[in-house]
């Protein structure tokens, strides 16, 4: 990792309280797990917002001063502002980050795969659709070629032939 989140311990709980430290740029978080006592914490929102822009696996966090591998576990995001409203971390071991990591690698590949088979489809399909358009086209130019040579390029009453 780069760049750490600094967080702040929270003593103050509840509605109003998270209201408070939305007005003052910081997010509402809480990180657990390991059989850890849970810790409420605050981030800052701009930060957080770009850090979780990029697909993360895992984040370092800063509180008191000693430095956490952490995971987003759920994120609450306002449906109006596109805000975050509040995050869910849990503490990871440098393994678990490692296999998260891979995981993530995996997943991107099995969706890059799925993105280029879908591209081969549809340009198989566009191909097969043009090769069908081509041949009715075709088709209909040797009809009215010869629906045309009848009717125009012999003179009146004798025939094309």
């Amino acid at each position: 990792m780069s760049d750490a989140l600094v967080a702040e311990a929270r003593s103050d709980f509840g509605k109003g309280a998270a209201r408070r430290l939305r007005r003052d740029g910081k997010v509402p978080a809480v990180v657990y797990g390991h059989g850890i006592t849970p810790i409420h914490i605050a981030l800052d929102a701009h930060t957080l917002r770009l850090t979780l822009r990029k697909k993360v696996t895992s984040l370092e966090i800063v509180l008191n001063g000693k430095t956490e591998t952490v995971a987003p576990r759920d994120l609450q995001i306002d449906p109006v502002t596109r805000g975050i409203e509040h995050v869910d971390l849990v503490y990871v071991t440098a393994a678990e980050a490692a296999s998260l990591a891979r995981e993530a690698v995996e997943a991107h590949a099995r969706q890059e795969e799925a993105s280029a088979a879908a591209i081969a489809h549809a340009e198989s399909k566009a191909a097969a659709r043009a090769d069908a358009d081509a041949a009715s086209d075709a088709t209909a130019g040797e009809a009215a070629a010869g629906a045309g040579k009848d009717s125009s390029d012999a003179p009146a009453g004798e025939s094309a032939e």
